[in-house]
């Protein structure tokens, strides 16, 4: 008997089963064995409003009046109510979701370029999902497939591809931006890069200014690279015979950067040759080879700029007393001040924020012809060039 009073007991206590607590849960919004997150119908109880209105609230219409708009963000408020975005994502066909495809990390340009790119996008209601392509090969290679599958809004691929293979299928499915590079052409596909070959130039044209007329180059790869060497030989050409050059290959690197400098710095090196590379070593066409070293490098950028101080350093040449160094990106390593490296600025933030934009304008016009905007880039001098040395 006793037994049965402390369960007659206990299910009046519960209402017919229910657990203590549960009816005041639901009150505030919370389903019944939920983990407490508030519900939106729920904040619209406590508004005294439909679902659908609360929906409109969240959406930013302007169909709800100001009285009703203030009740649901009260509510809203008062629940700690958190909207759930996969759901609105499903509902809106939209994830509010970026891919970015980029080619390397460790490079300090890609991340400016991320942070002009975030900074417009986040402004809009959209978040980056990023892929290096150094560090995920297998996304990297298939990142058409794998952006799709995380059903993102649009693509922007920021430098240097690692395969293009598939950027045109996807770019006809998908709002597609490249930045910070000047390839592949594809209809619909806008383009936002730096003006490569007239930073190069104005790099080049200093060191001419300067009075030197051994100059060489630290060459990068892609396209990029092969605008900024043409920026440096035109340069070069336009100066006439007076002004001799050659050109090392590197690859972007600060290891590349050390090794081609060590090429071109050590006394046992014998520089020289044709703007273009020059014949082969042994061809009887060469010219006379020439035992003078370079007074001035123009690395490919940066990174590769570190490396050629670090050469320097080791072979007892002080930069810019006895070599004349300029890079390119002017990124934050141009400007610790240990280094204090004068560099071409291609305005990487720029660059980013235009891609976002374009990325945006797309997403409104899918069909518009494909853009290319060529951002102007500047040189910053600091205290890595002077006049040569005289002997």
């Amino acid at each position: 008997m006793e037994r049965s009073n402390q369960c007659a007991d206990g299910q009046a206590e519960g209402q017919s089963g229910e657990r203590p607590g549960e009816r005041d849960r639901e009150r505030s919004g919370v389903r019944p064995g939920a983990d407490r997150h508030p519900t939106i119908r729920g904040v619209a109880e406590r508004a005294g409003v439909s679902k659908s209105l609360v929906s409109l609230v969240l959406q930013g219409s302007p169909r709800v009046g100001a009285a009703r708009r203030q009740a649901v963000l009260a509510a809203i408020e008062e629940l700690g109510y958190r909207p759930n975005a996969a759901a609105r994502s499903l509902a809106a066909r939209r994830t509010h979701t970026v891919g970015v495809l980029l080619h390397d990390m460790r490079n300090p340009w890609f991340v400016e370029v991320l942070d002009g790119l975030n900074s417009l996008l986040q402004a809009h209601g959209l978040r980056m999902l990023m892929i290096d392509a150094r560090l995920d090969r297998r996304a990297g290679q298939d990142f058409a497939r794998t952006f799709q599958e995380l059903r993102v809004d649009g693509i922007v691929i920021v430098g240097q591809l690692p395969d293009t293979d598939g950027l045109a299928e996807v770019a006809e499915r998908l709002p597609t931006v490249i930045a910070g590079n000047h390839e592949p052409r594809l209809p619909r596909v806008d383009l936002v890069a730096n003006d490569d070959e007239r930073g190069a130039r104005l790099a080049t044209e200093h060191l001419l200014a300067l009075g030197h007329r051994r100059l060489a180059h630290i060459a990068g790869q892609g396209q990029v690279g092969e605008l900024r060497r043409r920026g440096f030989e035109a340069a070069i050409r336009s100066h006439g015979p007076s002004a001799s050059a050659v050109v090392e290959s590197g690859d972007g690197t600060e290891e590349g950067g050390y090794r081609a400098a060590v090429r071109l710095l050590h006394p046992s090196r014998v520089p020289g040759g044709p703007v273009t590379g020059g014949p082969a070593p042994g061809d009887p066409t060469a010219e006379p080879p020439t035992a003078e070293r370079p007074t001035a490098v123009f690395a490919f950028n940066d990174i590769s700029g570190v490396g050629v101080l670090s050469a320097a350093q080791e072979l007892g040449l002080d930069v810019p007393a006895d070599l004349s160094l300029v890079g390119y990106d002017n990124t934050y390593l141009a400007r610790i001040r240990h280094l204090w490296l004068n560099s071409v600025n291609n305005a990487s933030h720029e660059v980013g924020r235009r891609a976002a934009r374009c990325l945006l304008d797309r997403m409104k016009h899918p069909d518009a012809p494909a853009g290319q905007q060529l951002v102007p880039p500047e040189l910053e001098i600091r205290g890595s060039t002077a006049p040569p040395r005289t002997v």
